[in-house]
């Protein structure tokens, strides 16, 4: 029952979980859920956090309805010890509707990103990087619904936080020039579709490295979009490119190859 102990156990959660190796992971959170019970009492904030992760390992093995069960015991405690305006509370919902997505209800998820964006927003102040990734997830769920006006409105807006808050590039800033990229190409906007992937792959490559996962995704982006557009003999050297730097970063065996 001691902290070290704990702490050890959700350390080998998170390992499990990452090497896919789930229903280890399973175990090991819920003894963390048991000596928080024990050290903190149930209704503690300890004790919601260490679901947390039971509710992360049930997500990724496709058992949304239990996930969806420990995400409602999560956000009733939450709400009990802080209120209804707290970064937890919004980033509970923000899991939930994650998993409703994963479920294809979109409709049932976008007003709960809205809600958890509205809390983030009152409770961190508007220059918060939780803020501009909240935004983000919101413009995702607008894209799929095709409102690519309000998908935009939201990524600029993400955007200049990302700016504000980071005086150097960063990778993150990368990411939204490529989703603003995706909302391009969704609209018809070629030629502004790749130009911000050109701007993202630059992004990706200053800040994380020309070998890096993501610059080879850029590529691969970049690839698709001038394929699309009937630059075949440049997307296949993209092509070509990209996948060797997944090669070289996840070795040959990989998915992504």
């Amino acid at each position: 029952n001691h902290p070290n102990v704990r702490a050890g156990l959700s350390n080998m959660s998170r390992v499990h979980s990452r090497q896919g190796r789930f229903e280890e992971a399973l175990k090991a959170s819920k003894q963390v859920v048991r000596i928080s019970r024990r050290l903190e009492g149930d209704e503690s904030e300890a004790v919601a956090d260490s679901l947390l992760e039971v509710a992360a390992v049930l997500r990724e093995q496709g058992a949304y309805d239990k996930a969806m069960e420990i995400y409602g015991q999560i956000l009733e405690t939450y709400r009990s010890l802080f209120g209804e305006d707290h970064p937890s509370v919004a980033m509970a919902l923000s899991d939930m509707s994650g998993i409703l997505v994963r479920q294809g209800k979109g409709d049932e998820a976008l007003p709960i990103r809205e809600k958890a964006l509205g809390i983030l927003r009152r409770t961190l102040g508007p220059d918060s990087q939780d803020v501009a990734i909240a935004l983000q997830n919101l413009a995702n769920l607008y894209r799929d619904r095709k409102m690519f006006a309000e998908a935009l409105a939201k990524l600029e807006e993400g955007l200049g936080i990302v700016r504000r808050v980071h005086a150097g590039r960063h990778s993150i800033e990368g990411q939204f020039l490529n989703s603003i990229a995706n909302v391009y190409c969704d609209q018809g906007k070629a030629e502004e579709g790749l130009a911000m992937y050109k701007k993202a792959y630059r992004i990706f490559r200053k800040t994380l490295g020309p070998e890096s996962v993501e610059a080879s995704k850029a590529l691969c982006n970049i690839a698709f979009e001038l394929g699309n557009q009937g630059s075949y003999d440049e997307a296949f050297e993209k092509y070509e490119e990209s996948l060797a730097i997944t090669r070289g970063a996840l070795g040959n065996d990989h998915d992504s190859v």
